[in-house]
């Protein structure tokens, strides 16, 4: 069977999108996304995104991690996969989508027009909520005074606050716990702002990490990193810039861009 994908970003954090419109592939979605997205032998890409478009405005979405394994959500992913189907729509400037995902329903709404094939989506990512501290927690021998924070955005994350978290083995402590995203967080550069690395469930290190940017930026707020009073935390990644508006609920708004980089066909 013969597909087309198309490949976007989100801040360096790159995913295939397939239209299920095209029908179902014989070969099982797990063992499909290893495939394409190994960087040696397939397309190469952190996860595999699958699009149904239920109408102009309406879209579910399920995600395949480059390993195979399902995650619940992805604020990048949620991005690429409307930016797809945006473009497949024709949609205009200020659109809004209802897609469903493994987390529950999110609104994404497109802010300006495409340039460079990039647009900038405002993504309403749900509510910030508490978890237990994960499985072999204790292997990465934090300072029991360094600051840590488990919630989830509806899939899980660990974030620690460190001095320089260039100087962090974060593969290593990554491994440590590959059952979460992980990020490491110091603060700056500016009053406003947080710089984060993440090691991400079921893909490794990535540039960029929309969830955890939102994980990251509550945390922020709450050990007082960046002042309460600030609209929007600026999260610095490797891969570019997002904002993330956390509400005194602790309901997180992610805007950041998303890139088309090209169509791929390929046999399966």
């Amino acid at each position: 069977m013969q597909i087309s994908l198309t490949k976007h970003h989100g801040l360096e954090n790159d995913f295939l999108v397939y239209d299920r419109a095209q029908g179902e592939p014989t070969v099982a979605w797990p063992t499909l996304a290893q495939h394409l997205c190994a960087r040696s032998t397939g397309v190469g890409a952190d996860g595999l995104l699958l699009l149904d478009i239920v109408d102009g405005t309406t879209l579910s979405m399920r995600l395949y991690n480059a390993d195979g394994s399902v995650a619940e959500m992805s604020g990048n992913g949620i991005r690429c996969l409307v930016h797809a189907a945006h473009r497949a729509l024709g949609g205009i400037q200020n659109t809004t989508y209802n897609v469903q995902t493994d987390a529950g329903l999110r609104h994404a709404t497109v802010v300006d027009s495409e340039v460079d094939n990039t647009i900038h989506i405002r993504v309403d990512m749900g509510t910030v909520s508490d978890l237990p501290e994960p499985d072999n927690w204790s292997a990465l021998e934090c300072d029991p005074i360094r600051p840590v924070s488990h919630v989830s955005l509806g899939n899980p994350h660990s974030v620690v606050g460190v001095e320089d978290a260039s100087m962090v083995d974060l593969l290593r402590l990554g491994q440590l716990v590959p059952q979460v995203n992980l990020e490491i967080v110091e603060p700056g550069p500016g009053t406003n702002a947080i710089t984060m690395r993440v090691h991400e469930r079921g893909a490794g290190i990535t540039r960029a990490c929309g969830t955890g940017a939102c994980a990251a930026a509550d945390a922020a707020l709450r050990w007082g990193l960046v002042p309460a009073s600030v609209q929007e935390v600026v999260v610095h990644m490797d891969g570019g810039i997002a904002r993330v508006h956390i509400s005194p609920e602790r309901v997180a708004t992610l805007t950041g861009p998303a890139t088309f980089i090209g169509s791929f066909t390929v046999n399966v």
